[in-house]
């Protein structure tokens, strides 16, 4: 599928040089090869936008009238990977600006398009961000900001889906998705089957989940839609174990319980029984390996259970008699 280049005639200064370079996708392997195969392009396009901008004025603007954009698609944020974005920009400036737009609600306010930690770090630094100002639609907007953030951020696969996902609730149709995602429609398909079936909070509890792909996603989800699995699920992320866990151990907890809860209980033997002729007392005889038991029930059974412990020796005589004569 052809994708629309939507950092044409945005431009920047000569010379400038983004804060990171562009990364691989979220997995690089087996089904997410599909995925990523065109990530690498889009990198260097996404690099090329904050480098070769020519006809675009690059402004300062206080970052109390910059807000985000009314869409996100990462879940969470990289603490360390944050720090150091910080500090760069503590050190030297910042050396790319952003991209804005006007506010399509506030006059005087604008939107940010991509560079969502570029700015937070000039708010936490005190300092006005720089910015390309530029008026984009909403369907530019989400085009923009999802293939920017393809290219640079190690985003993954169900972050890319709930990013989707939040799209299509927005009423954007899935040619325009294709395009802020750089995938095709059978993996938007798939994008869509898991968010669809995985409720919200539960994708929202388990968290970005960096080593996870589409395939263990895809079964995750396919399981998740029965109703007592469920339930199984909301239980486990409702307790601590889960919740001391990173992203990555929290799915791995739910699917561990989903494949223990999926084995067939074990069916305990059956046991023999004996009842007496006046039915006084009834026995249960089981044995496991090196081990028998023998459980004494009704009316009589605390005294004919004395009995047998009173007689245990004589008994065990006539068995070691009765294993002679029979050879054993």
């Amino acid at each position: 599928m052809a994708r629309k280049d939507v950092f044409a005639n945005i431009t920047a200064p000569q010379g400038t040089s983004p804060e990171r370079r562009a990364t691989p996708g979220y997995a690089t392997r087996g089904a997410s090869r599909s995925m990523i195969s065109s990530l690498n392009e889009l990198a260097e396009k996404a690099a090329l936008a904050e480098q070769n901008l020519v006809g675009e004025a690059v402004v300062e603007l206080d970052t109390a009238v910059v807000e985000n954009s009314f869409v996100s698609d990462r879940m969470g944020d990289d603490a360390a990977a944050y720090s150091d974005l910080l500090e760069a920009i503590r050190e030297r400036g910042q050396d790319s600006p952003i991209l804005v737009r006007p506010h399509p609600q506030k006059e005087g306010h604008y939107q940010i398009v991509f560079g969502h930690r570029r700015a937070r770090a000039a708010r936490d630094l005190g300092r006005p961000v720089r910015a390309v100002v530029k008026s984009v639609t909403d369907a530019d907007h989400v085009i923009a900001q999802g293939q920017e953030n393809s290219a640079r951020e190690n985003l993954s696969f169900i972050e890319r889906a709930t990013f989707a996902q939040k799209l299509l609730e927005l009423g954007h149709d899935k040619k325009t998705i294709q395009s802020a995602l750089s995938v095709d429609a059978p993996m938007l398909t798939r994008m869509l089957f898991v968010t669809g079936r995985v409720p919200a909070p539960i994708v929202a509890a388990i968290g970005p989940a960096k080593s996870v792909g589409r395939d263990r996603w895809i079964e995750f989800a396919q399981q998740v839609e029965r109703p007592p699995v469920l339930s199984l699920v909301s239980d486990v992320v409702a307790g601590n174990a889960f919740k001391a866990l990173e992203s990555d151990g929290r799915f791995d907890l739910l699917t561990a319980e989903l494949k223990r809860a999926a084995r067939p209980a074990r069916k305990p033997k059956a046991a023999a029984e004996w009842q007496s002729e006046d039915a006084s007392v009834r026995a249960e005889f089981k044995g496991s390996g090196r081990a028998y038991s023998i459980t004494l029930k009704s009316t009589d059974a605390a005294r004919f259970g004395r009995f047998i412990s009173e007689n245990l020796e004589r008994l065990h005589k006539e068995f070691v008699n009765a294993s002679k004569a029979e050879g054993k």
